[in-house]
């Protein structure tokens, strides 16, 4: 899959959990500080909850940007180059990564860390043709692998655990500090993640139809079995027989609601929903904040409660 860097470089520097940070600051380097660049927003949010008062984490995708559509800049490589850390997804999400970081400075002593090791990766679905649903610009490797690991709580957990790891790696001195607010967002995942399967499990329906296949590690979690109108990327198109398969699990499974997202077009999933005479909801994969969301101080945790509700709401 490929992500196109828009250049939004963030230096806001929280302690504790964030309110609204998709971007902001220069993206300017502090001496003093373990700076810290990463690939997309969840992994910003936490590693900027983590790494607090001691870390100056640069976020590389702009608020708005659907990240399966982007790719970096020169200056971006320059920035990463002199940064300590270097934190993105894996599991396929950032096509662009082995390239970048070839490009980066020979002189470069930046520590990158994959922070979905350790989650028990989701091997997608192939389509009737043979052909998998990664998307024509996802990489041989990447097209079997579901990236969404962050979209679940459980999973968060662990990408949480890897980036306090990370911080301890290259700033041991200040392991205490990072100790204790990894802690904090543990306790809150933690609590989330009960959320999500006291009130999940309530639900007699557990079939949804969604967008984009990005939900496969919170319907592992929790229970649920998703149906996607597109694959693993939003830009892998659905066949004919796709759209008339999923018109009969509409009807058969008597779903109320088909989940689109906000930072992709809505259009097929609007579509469907009219075909089947059902409505639309919301369905959030966290890949990103839209300026409004940002504006809203919407957070990981906040987008999270909203799909909860959503899902409580199309499930009963």
């Amino acid at each position: 899959m490929k992500i196109r860097f828009g250049g939004a470089l963030i230096g806001l520097l929280i302690i504790g959990i964030l309110a609204g940070c998709g971007r902001g600051g220069n993206g300017q380097l502090v001496e003093g500080k373990v700076n810290v660049v990463t690939s997309f927003y969840p992994i910003y949010e936490f590693a900027s909850a983590i790494g607090g008062e001691d870390a100056n984490v640069i976020n590389l995708l702009p608020a708005g940007v659907e990240p399966h559509e982007w790719t970096p800049r020169s200056n971006d490589m320059i920035t990463a180059s002199n940064a300590q850390l270097f934190l993105y997804n894996g599991a396929g999400l950032e096509g662009w990564v082995p390239n970048f970081l070839k490009g980066l400075s020979k002189d470069s002593k930046v520590t990158t860390v994959e922070v979905s090791k350790g989650i028990k990766l989701i091997e997608a679905e192939e389509s009737e043709d043979g052909h998998d649903h990664g998307g024509a610009n996802a990489s041989p490797e990447a097209h079997l692998t579901d990236p969404h690991t962050w979209v679940s709580p459980k999973s968060a957990m662990q990408i949480a655990k890897n980036i306090k790891d990370s911080y301890i790696q290259v700033d041991p001195a200040h392991k205490s500090g990072y100790e204790a607010r990894y802690q904090q967002l543990s306790d809150q995942l933690a609590k989330l993640d009960t959320k999500f399967t006291t009130e999940l499990s309530k639900m007699s329906k557990k079939e949804i139809v969604v967008s984009h296949q990005a939900f496969g590690y919170l319907c592992r979690d929790y229970g649920l079995t998703q149906h996607a109108i597109m694959g693993l990327s939003p830009d892998a198109e659905p066949r004919a027989q796709d759209i008339i398969k999923l018109s009969k699990i509409v009807k058969e499974e008597k779903i109320k609601y088909i989940f689109f997202e906000e930072l992709v077009s809505d259009k097929l999933a609007r579509t469907l929903a009219s075909e089947t005479g059902v409505q639309t909801l919301v369905l959030n994969p966290v890949e990103g904040l839209t300026k409004q969301e940002e504006q809203n101080k919407d957070n990981y945790f906040t987008l999270m409660e909203k799909n909860l509700q959503n899902l409580i709401l199309a499930l009963q």
